[in-house]
């Protein structure tokens, strides 16, 4: 069996340390840093010669230093004779651009996945990705997981009756999403119609399906950046006498104003996983972050051992 190395950028370190936990490894030796004139700098000091290596680096923000470190690390390793590489993407960037909407932009999405393979690697392990679709834009194996499992689970415990829940789609585009929750959560569902104002505002119309009068409204996304669709969906729901709100995403991203914006929402909490870390500016005491450290420290070490991981996959689908 080919040894198992673990190195980690500098995007996301103590999810690196907790992965490693799991598998009862060191977290590999690497030297990180820039040069004067703002290069990324990189060196292994651990031997890769055969190993079977694993770089674990989210594309969050800055995403341009994070992408262009993982990059380096990957050509560091390859040139060091790794057997085999995998970048470990918990939160793919760049994934909002993944088609030609209009005339002379880019399709990004594809050009970071083309940027990845050409580095070196050999496969790729993320979680919910953006779009589904990006898995074909890379040309090599893609293990797709979801945080699905986690959010349920820290749900499942609060023990509320399934009667008081109505899983709340926030748009028409995440409504597989809430089928899939109320699946495993029971409860009803509803589906808040959102409209787009113009290129950078949306505005809610109506509720429908279930109603959310008196009960606990669940709504779920793959991702909160900005949190203004979140906030004024929750906003719209609450106005409708939802008793609860609770909003559950994959992926932190919470930049500009959405600290402030969730702060100010009527939200009761925020559950997010550390796919992203959740920096100290970034903290409410409504914000719960979940670790997803144990899903992907189990998808590692069954892509080290060449193993099948469709059970996580049909785990992330309940």
């Amino acid at each position: 069996m080919r040894e198992l190395k673990i190195f980690s950028g500098q995007a996301n370190v103590p999810l690196a340390r907790s992965i490693c936990e799991f598998l009862n490894l060191q977290l590999g030796q690497i030297s990180l840093g820039k040069f004067p004139d703002g290069e990324n700098y990189c060196k292994i000091e651990d031997d890769v010669r055969g190993r079977d290596v694993f770089l674990i680096q989210p594309t969050c923000p800055p995403v341009n230093d994070n992408l262009i470190e993982l990059l380096i690390m990957m050509d560091s390793c390859k040139r060091a004779s790794a057997a085999r590489l995998t970048a470990v993407i918990p939160y793919f960037g760049y994934a909002r651009q993944d088609r030609k909407d209009e005339g002379r932009v880019p399709i990004t999405a594809k050009l970071a996945a083309n940027l990845i393979t050409r580095a070196g690697a050999d496969r790729v392990l993320t979680m919910d990705l953006h779009a589904q679709q990006l898995q074909g834009f890379f040309d090599i194996p893609v293990d797709h997981l979801y945080a699905a499992p986690v959010l349920n689970t820290h749900f499942l415990n609060m023990n509320w009756p399934a009667q008081d829940i109505v899983v709340v789609s926030p748009d028409a585009g995440s409504i597989k999403r809430a089928v899939g929750h109320v699946q495993r959560l029971g409860g009803q569902l509803a589906i808040v119609d959102k409209r787009r104002a113009n290129a950078l505002e949306t505005k809610q119309e109506n509720i429908i399906g279930s109603p959310v009068a008196g009960k606990v409204a669940i709504m779920f996304d793959d991702m909160i950046t900005t949190a203004g669709s979140i906030c004024g969906a929750a906003e719209f729901v609450h106005a409708a006498g939802a008793r609860e709100i609770h909003v559950a995403a994959s992926h932190g991203v919470l930049c500009g104003p959405a600290i402030q914006r969730l702060s100010a929402a009527p939200v009761d909490s925020v559950v997010i996983t550390d796919s992203i870390p959740l920096a100290d500016d970034r903290r409410l005491p409504k914000i719960k972050s979940l670790s997803v450290a144990p899903l992907l420290a189990e998808a590692i070490k069954r892509i080290h051992q060449d193993q099948s991981i469709s059970m996580l996959f049909e785990m992330s689908h309940k």
